[in-house]
């Protein structure tokens, strides 16, 4: 795969890295194509997010939710796959890649001179008093690291250490936009850095700002 700079010049993570096609010790997940129902699945679930943290039924509810959630268990417990199999986090044309774990945010761009996503933070995510839990920030950004990397032909790497700064409350049900860049490498590492912003018509107010360095793997290292 060939990859191009912020400077117009290639990029050949092989000239690089001459084990990047082991990626360490990483095992290489390609992406999967699962079908509509998968999708529904994961909006749905979604949704049953918010409710699970919003909902306040009386018990005779909560019982026969729980009988239900049980239910489902039961359906899909036989088909439990190894890491790497299973479609959620390797469908990058969903939000959040299909998994669960990641914020459903959408790729809006992926350059190797930077990644642009967009989305918004909804009631599961809630910290109190309609702001973002500050601990979901993080994952946020570390996500975006990745996304970053890997747009600038980066080898597999890890992050080695991140740091963010909040600005203002991060609302949920409000549209945001974070955008990202590798600034400077070195070597194995590679200095990133992301904005989180609210967008409001033309105006843009920076909510958060997060940098890291991301360092490749040695190769077998997990």
């Amino acid at each position: 795969m060939t990859h191009y700079s912020s400077f117009g010049s290639e990029v050949r993570p092989e000239d690089e890295d001459p084990e990047y096609e082991h990626h360490g010790g990483f095992p290489e997940y390609g992406p999967a194509s699962p079908g509509a129902g998968f999708r529904q699945f994961v909006a749905t679930m979604r949704r049953l997010q918010d409710l699970a943290v919003s909902a306040d039924p009386g018990d005779d509810v909560w019982d026969e939710a729980a009988e239900r959630a049980a239910a489902l268990v039961e359906l899909l417990g036989p088909f439990q796959a190894e890491e790497g199999k299973a479609p959620a986090g390797r469908t990058p044309d969903m939000p959040g890649m299909g998994s669960l774990l990641l914020p459903p945010w959408t790729l809006t761009r992926y350059e190797p001179d930077g990644v642009e996503m967009t989305g918004s933070f909804s009631r599961f995510h809630i910290g109190g008093n309609s702001a973002v839990h500050g601990g979901v920030l993080p994952l946020l950004f570390d996500h975006m690291f990745g996304m970053i990397s890997h747009a600038a032909g980066r080898p597999i790497s890890r992050t080695a250490f991140l740091h963010v700064d909040y600005r203002k409350i991060t609302p949920i049900d409000v549209p945001l936009v974070i955008r990202g860049r590798v600034t400077r490498t070195e070597g194995r590492k590679a200095f990133v850095s992301a904005e989180l912003l609210e967008s409001v018509d033309t105006d843009e107010t920076v909510l958060a700002e997060g940098n890291g360095l991301m360092v490749r793997l040695l190769p077998g290292q997990p």
